[in-house]
């Protein structure tokens, strides 16, 4: 019964409410594609759902074709959200929304459909600010965080953006530097580096 609620839901709102700002959906998973990027916005469903107990995630990604390619891959025109290069749960990018929706018997639908409506209509706002993969990389470089490094120096030093390639570099030798793991990671990005016949400098 609460899986058909949860059905109703997506059926009667939140379809509508994407298709409106261009998604079209498949499954679960609701798409939206411009020339460079194609933006996905997936709801996921717990594997431990009971007949009295709903709970699903909503996943908030993004695919680059240009990343793709810096990745020596196949541009893809129908990603998975595991293959996108920006991946996030709807609560990483708005404060309000909880790591997971639950649905009870109960719940009140009504005001929970109300606060996803509210929370996707963020997670729409944030996308507009991510038009290019240089948003991406710069998402993943200001972090500073591990995910996408290779691909995030990789477009920095095509662009010629030296600087900012050794100001990654630096911010994650300060945040990783002292892990066992950064070793194996230093020999990537060293790599890289020799790649674009730039000098892999730590203290710069």
């Amino acid at each position: 019964m609460l899986q058909q609620t949860f059905n109703e839901m997506i059926k009667k709102s939140i379809k509508p409410f994407l298709a409106e700002h261009g998604f079209t959906k498949k499954g679960l998973s609701f798409t939206r594609k411009t020339e460079k990027l194609i933006y996905i916005i997936q709801f996921q469903k717990s594997s431990g759902n009971s007949a009295d107990h709903v709970m699903f995630y909503v996943n908030c990604s993004i695919y680059s074709t240009e990343l793709a390619q810096i990745q020596g891959k196949e541009a893809l025109n129908d990603p998975q959200e595991v293959d996108c290069h920006f991946r996030a749960r709807i609560g990483e990018l708005t404060r309000s929304a909880p790591d997971r929706y639950e649905i009870t018997s109960d719940r009140n639908m009504e005001q929970l459909t109300d606060d996803l409506l509210l929370h996707l209509n963020e997670v729409i706002r944030y996308f507009q600010t991510m038009t290019s993969a240089r948003d991406i990389v710069d998402y993943y470089t200001s972090g500073p965080y591990l995910h996408l490094g290779e691909e995030s120096f990789q477009w920095l030093l095509q662009s010629n953006d030296i600087a900012a390639a050794q100001q990654y570099l630096q911010a994650l030798r300060e945040k990783h530097g002292e892990e066992t793991r950064w070793a194996i990671f230093e020999k990537k990005y060293r790599a890289i580096f020799q790649k674009y016949g730039i000098a892999f400098d730590m203290n710069k």
